[in-house]
């Protein structure tokens, strides 16, 4: 919930110097190209919005994992291109370093139409550990703060937890607002029948939305590797597919959980094969036909019309997590038609998860959901329940 948050709307931008946390944690290929900009142009409603009204915006993101130190190959330098590429008319500056004199010089120089990027904040140590003299070099910056990086906001780092505190006049962007909407929508009183559908590699990740699940949704689908744990877990052999045999208890404690609550739970009855991850052809099986020697790698068409079924009957619908290993094209048919079901879906359906958004983004159908979360794991903690530094540190 957004109580006592105020909009970026309420803020007054003109002349500010406006420090927007934004999200462009965004996936790069081997030549450090972007392979997915989907994060930044979601950022675009709330970057314009403070350029139109007066705003001299300072962006400042994460970019993978650098522990702290600067590592070239996760500059910010290529999602400054694609962002000015996609701002009419826009100029980007990128700073050598997030902080400092030069940064400082940089914000204090602004012109109107001009927008400072600074680069990876995680090159500095200071920013995941929540360093409250790293978030005052950052407040020196600018006169005003807005956090519109809602996949950040359940960390506790620097920039969207100390720095807000600093900053008297703060609140949310237009992205963190409609991705909050979008699942208060679902953690409140849901369109029944709910359906959530949840894939991906490990039952242990999930654990904790599967929990906040169970009293809510009428049905839960599950695909991807995990399925492996939980077909195991009922004593049917996998061959040499990716299962956590340390999670099998619990996997059948969550299917008992389930049966409690009246819920189903539907775990796949066939499976796309191959012999290894880089396999070039996909044999369909029966669930409980899996050779010693294959893996499971996606879910089979019989699994897929199945879930189709339920998700074109569903009012509302959340989707995390592939159905399989997508990115191999000889194991993305159950993802892509998942996808396909969801799209067709006349319910309320929420699609959350950077694997998921990237398979829809491929089957081209981004434009066909009521939402598409860029929080990946934070929509997971929003629906589990979990406080949200991000946001708190918003609250007046």
């Amino acid at each position: 919930m957004l109580d006592s948050i105020a909009s970026i709307r309420d803020l007054d931008l003109d002349g500010q110097r406006v420090f927007i946390r934004v999200d462009f944690n965004v996936p790069l290929d081997a030549d450090g190209r972007i392979t997915d900009d989907t994060r930044i142009r979601a950022a675009l409603p709330t970057i314009e919005h403070a350029l139109s009204h007066g705003g001299r915006v300072i962006l400042a993101s994460h970019l993978g994992r650098p522990k702290g130190k600067r590592d070239p190959r996760l500059s910010l330098e290529p999602t400054g291109e694609r962002l000015a590429a996609l701002l009419p008319g826009g100029e980007v500056i990128l700073t050598e370093h997030c902080v400092g004199d030069a940064p400082r010089k940089l914000a204090a120089d602004l012109r109107d139409g001009q927008v400072l990027l600074l680069e990876n904040l995680r090159f500095e140590p200071g920013e995941k550990a929540n360093d409250v003299d790293f978030a005052r070099q950052l407040a020196a910056l600018c006169d005003v703060y807005v956090n519109d990086a809602f996949g950040v906001s359940h960390r506790a780092h620097a920039s969207v937890s100390a720095l807000p505190r600093l900053i008297a006049a703060r609140g949310a962007g237009f992205l963190v607002e409609s991705e909050v909407a979008a699942l208060e929508h679902l953690r409140g009183q849901p369109a029944r029948p709910y359906v959530a559908i949840l894939g991906g590699a490990k039952v242990s990740d999930k654990l904790g939305v599967i929990d906040a699940l169970l009293p809510r949704v009428d049905e839960l689908l599950i695909g991807g590797a995990m399925a492996n744990t939980f077909l195991a877990a009922q004593g049917i052999e996998v061959g040499r597919s990716l299962v956590e045999s340390d999670k099998l208890a619990l996997a059948r404690t969550v299917m008992h959980k389930a049966d409690a609550a009246g819920v189903k739970l539907l775990i796949p009855v066939d499976l796309r094969v191959g012999d290894a991850l880089g396999a070039t052809r996909a044999d369909v099986v029966a669930a409980d036909a899996v050779a010693p020697g294959a893996m499971a790698l996606d879910i089979g068409p019989d699994t897929a019309a199945r879930y189709r079924e339920r998700i074109l009957r569903a009012k509302s619908v959340f989707w995390n997590g592939p159905m399989g290993l997508f990115e191999n094209p000889a194991f993305a048919a159950g993802t892509f038609a998942v996808a396909g079901a969801v799209a067709d879906c006349p319910g309320f359906c929420v699609v959350g998860g950077g694997d998921s958004v990237a398979a829809i983004a491929q089957a081209n159908l981004v434009d066909r959901f009521d939402h598409v979360s860029t929080g990946g794991g934070a929509s997971l903690e929003y629906l589990e329940g979990h406080a949200m530094p991000g946001l708190e540190a918003l609250r007046t």
